[in-house]
């Protein structure tokens, strides 16, 4: 009788613990963060990473101009890749380059800078990551291709290559 009783117990406990597993199954809990495309851009305030003065970004995206929004970190090996991309751009003067140096050491970000070349027109510091969280960003490097209106055109995640240019290059044609 004991060993029934201990069985059924035993068996009951089992198929309760199976049916917690099965529907956790169907529960996804991976963050997916928004495209946010063909939206504005968040308005958000930091500091500068030289110079170390505070800037809106009301008044970063002004002209009338195709604008990337680069987040990048000195830590993260896929964005040394694309720095010398990043580079190229820069030398086309209806693009304007703006960084957002993402959870990184201010001396790390600027020794990084000084060793590979500044494509920034202005560098921004995320401290705490919360200026990535907001655009939606899932990790470094990812750029935002911004309108003159300040729209969302396009996220690219991973570096920038040549593909990506050609692209970012006939968009400031137009």
């Amino acid at each position: 009788m004991k060993n029934k009783t201990l069985f059924i117990i035993i068996l009951i406990f089992t198929l309760f613990c199976f049916f917690i597993f099965l529907k956790s199954l169907n529960n996804s809990n991976i963050y997916i963060p928004p495209k946010n495309i063909d939206k504005k851009l968040i308005s958000f305030n930091t500091t500068t990473l030289f110079g170390n003065k505070t800037i809106a970004s009301e008044d970063l995206f002004v002209e009338d101009k195709i604008y990337l929004l680069n987040l990048w970190a000195s830590w993260c090996a896929p964005c040394r890749y694309e720095h010398k991309n990043l580079m190229k751009l820069s030398n086309n003067k209806s693009i304007i380059i703006i960084g957002i140096n993402y959870r990184d050491s201010l001396i790390n970000a600027k020794n990084f800078i000084n060793k590979f070349g500044n494509p920034y027109s202005e560098i921004l510091r995320d401290k705490d990551g919360t200026i990535a969280i907001n655009l939606g960003a899932i990790g470094v490097p990812e750029t935002y291709i911004i309108s003159k209106n300040k729209k969302i055109l396009k996220k690219i995640i991973g570096p920038i290559n040549s593909e990506h240019i050609k692209e970012i290059e006939n968009l400031s044609i137009k």
